[in-house]
């Protein structure tokens, strides 16, 4: 797309023109090392078991530690990142009502419960299975 050679433009036009830096066309993309594609393999895997979606950064670091990988916290948040792993935890205000969300009526309100069966409730979970389990 660019080239060197070229006697009437300098290397630094055509990369103005591109909107790219000149640096960038001397240094070529390494990529990742086959070590770090290796920890976010494993990273991969880690969080997609249902027993612990809740890893983090700090969590995640200290389970390649125990299998014997040398890593850092900054080296195991950049591989999440590029994996594209968060995990679950409560946010802040989740007790909050969104704007606009309905506040539904309490229908049991004033109701003296004085027989067994009188009020019944039921209790909706979502269970997530895992693939071929189904």
């Amino acid at each position: 797309m660019i080239e060197p050679d070229h006697p009437d433009l300098s290397i630094g036009q055509p990369c103005k023109l591109l909107s790219i830096a000149r640096s960038s066309f001397y240094n070529a993309l390494k990529g990742e090392s086959e070590q770090n594609l290796g920890l976010m393999r494993q990273i991969d895997e880690r969080p997609a078991d249902l027993e612990t979606p809740f890893f983090g950064v700090r969590q995640m670091t200290w389970h390649l530690r125990n299998e014997g990988h040398l890593v850092n916290e900054k080296r195991i948040r950049r591989l999440m990142r590029l994996v594209g792993l968060m995990p679950i935890y409560q946010k802040p205000n989740t007790s909050r009502p969104a704007k606009g969300h309905k506040t539904y009526p309490y229908l049991l309100e004033g109701l003296r419960v004085a027989r067994p069966n009188q009020v019944w409730c039921s209790d909706i979970n979502y269970l997530p299975m895992r693939r071929g389990l189904l």
